[in-house]
């Protein structure tokens, strides 16, 4: 049977010359780069240098703006809590939008607990962020923005770098959740005007466990974890040295081949957001069809449970989402999607396909071949399908 990956948003396999990179630092180079005082340790401490310079080359900051983290969620964390506790004689007034990751969110609701008040911006129904209702959100007690640069369950791509020409115009401090976006497409702190940055491996063929938050020279922060002096004390434990390694070789290789892979992905994407609607009726596409990530569709499906389907897909070969990876375990419906406007009962039928540098235009024909028929399927047991033919009938 055909085996098609396409749900790169979630994680990405790890690139073979960065495993091949990785290798060493598991046997022969093992050293802590704490113990720098004898070769093991320098070897380590060398290795841990390098991978911190390619990282910051990947999203042009400086290698000492840097520090490892172990996830994309820890990342945010260190982010939100640091920057707002190390700031809090500036203001008590946060602002953040209605999308984000619930790393930002969950932060947000136990920074609101104690004592700060957070503002949650909406979007509109394309999942766009206006940059005026920023603007108009911040009052006197507003020190921290934080605005994620991209949404993994309906791939918009936000106006960050309008919302940073303001923050800066007002002196704020402002984050950006880039873990979409960095090392899938340009990023550059300077241009985006942030102060910081989450990043993490796994979304551009490194690997898992290991991740990145830029903090811009100058910018005060706290550690929420506490313990030794590793990443200036701003994270403690000791380095992971392989996956830092790893990530550092991701990121030299995205630097490198960033254009390419955008430029063989927006066809394989655009040629499914093209062919849907004359395949599949009852399709709703969620997020703007243009200021997106490139290898992204996202989309509902009236009377098809998403779950069914991605599950349907998979006896097929095929592997996609049904929205987020990061989803409530609740079952509760996507936040993302009911702030821009999908009702709440159709939630879970919503489906993300997110393609990868190694999907080919074979993969995509497999895919729209194969859907229409796990969609009729899941419609045959759908009794409120029946009672929509049953309408059209009448």
């Amino acid at each position: 049977m055909r085996k098609v990956y396409m749900d790169h948003m979630s994680t990405t396999p790890t690139d073979p010359r960065v495993v091949e990179e990785m290798l060493p630092f598991f046997t022969e180079n093992f050293g802590n780069p704490s113990s720098h005082l004898h070769s093991y340790g320098l070897r380590a401490k060398k290795a841990v240098d390098e991978s911190r310079a390619k990282v910051a080359d990947l999203i042009n900051a400086k290698p000492e703006e840097i520090i490892f983290t172990f996830t994309g969620s820890e990342s945010n964390n260190l982010a939100l809590r640091g920057l707002a506790l190390a700031n809090r004689d500036r203001g008590k007034h946060i602002i953040v939008s209605e999308v984000e990751h619930y790393s930002i969110l969950y932060t947000a609701r136990e920074l609101e607990k104690e004592g700060f008040r957070v503002s949650y911006i909406k979007v509109n129904k394309d999942g766009l962020i206006d940059p005026e209702d920023v603007a108009k959100a911040i009052n006197k007690d507003t020190f921290l923005v934080s605005i994620m640069h991209a949404n993994n369950e309906i791939g918009v791509i936000q106006p960050v770098e309008e919302i940073g020409k303001i923050t800066k115009e007002k002196g704020l401090i402002f984050h950006t959740d880039a873990i979409a976006t960095a090392g899938v497409i340009p990023v550059n702190v300077t241009e985006l005007g942030v102060d910081s940055l989450s990043l993490t491996s796994h979304t551009f063929y490194g690997p898992k466990g290991i991740a990145a938050l830029y903090v811009k020279e100058g910018t005060e922060i706290v550690s929420i974890i506490k313990g030794g002096a590793q990443e200036g004390g701003l994270r403690p434990g000791t380095d992971n040295i392989p996956a830092i390694v790893g990530m550092g070789k991701a990121a030299e290789l995205a630097k490198t081949e960033m254009t390419s892979r955008i430029e063989h992905l927006i066809p394989l994407r655009d040629k499914i957001i093209n062919a849907l609607p004359e395949k599949i009726k009852y399709l709703h596409f969620t997020g703007h069809l243009t200021q997106r990530l490139p290898g992204h569709v996202s989309f509902w499906i009236s009377f098809a449970e998403g779950e069914s389907l991605v599950l349907f897909l998979n006896y097929k070969g095929i592997a996609i989402a049904s929205g987020s990876a990061c989803s409530s375990p609740d079952l509760q419906a996507s936040h993302v999607l009911t702030a821009i406007g999908v009702p709440p009962d159709v939630c879970h039928g919503s489906i993300t396909v997110s393609l990868g540098k190694d999907n080919t235009e074979e993969d995509v024909d497999y895919f729209l071949e194969t859907l229409p028929k796990v969609i009729d399927r899941c419609w045959q047991m759908s009794p409120l399908y029946e009672d929509e033919m049953k309408k059209e009938l009448t």
